[in-house]
């Protein structure tokens, strides 16, 4: 299977504090990968490089082939990569559907197009009850629907969740799940998502990636990677959300 993201010996510093060093990724194309590690690891620090936030300072960043270090985010996002945030901040003062159809403009040849687009999207998150909504109602498990309703609008190839899960209760967690596990069947997504709540990365990783103090300590199986002594020791030990 080919790759649609490879990150390749990549590095980044801040002020002398090393975030990542030499970091070897891959993301297969169709995929869903699980990047995990205890707070600090590095893990939103390549996203954020992935997605043009951060220049990296060595390495390189491949998407379906073609390099895209160095790029803006909004070129990242024009290349086919879409992304959340941990702290989702929506337009609160917009609806929910015109949160969506702000994303869904970046490709939709007019307003009528992205409306149409983003209320697909958000029926398909169960959000549809609540799209006339303004999105400062919404509960915190709606908000995080949200922002993958609103990655999802600008119709990206590769989706990285950062920790969407997060306070979530599990009933909410294997909504989303399942969630996940449809847009890839259905529509081949690649998706790599950070998550500290292992009952999903579980139940959504094929290859599970494990970063410590900036670089890769394990990669591989979920079933290989949560027996591995170094995880155990560094991160799987400590408490972790089941």
């Amino acid at each position: 299977m080919s790759a649609a993201l490879e990150v390749r010996g990549v590095s980044k510093s801040f002020r002398g504090l090393r975030a990542v060093h030499d970091a070897w990724i891959d993301v297969p194309q169709g995929a869903i990968v699980g990047l995990i590690g205890p707070n600090g690891a590095g893990k939103t620090t390549i996203f954020n490089m992935v997605a043009g936030v951060y220049a990296a300072d060595a390495g390189e960043i491949v998407f379906r082939g073609r390099r895209i270090d160095g790029l803006r985010p909004d070129q990242v996002c024009a290349a086919g990569i879409g992304r959340t945030f941990q702290l989702v901040k929506p337009f609160a003062g917009l609806s929910v559907l015109d949160n969506v159809t702000v994303g869904a403009l970046h490709r939709a040849p007019n307003v009528s197009a992205a409306k149409k687009h983003a209320a697909e999207i958000v029926e398909r998150l169960g959000l549809g009850a609540k799209r006339e909504q303004p999105a400062s109602s919404l509960t915190l498990p709606d908000r995080k629907r949200l922002e993958v309703a609103r990655a999802l609008a600008t119709r990206p190839e590769l989706l990285l969740l950062d920790e969407v899960m997060a306070g979530l209760r599990p009933t909410e967690c294997d909504q989303m799940v399942e969630a996940f596990r449809e847009i890839n069947r259905a529509e081949g997504l690649t998706i790599m998502l950070i998550e500290h709540v292992m009952r999903a990365v579980m139940a959504l990783a094929q290859r599970i990636v494990v970063l410590h103090h900036g670089e890769v300590i394990a990669r591989g199986a979920p079933g290989e990677v949560v027996r591995d002594p170094a995880v155990l020791g560094c991160y799987l030990g400590e408490e972790t959300e089941v």
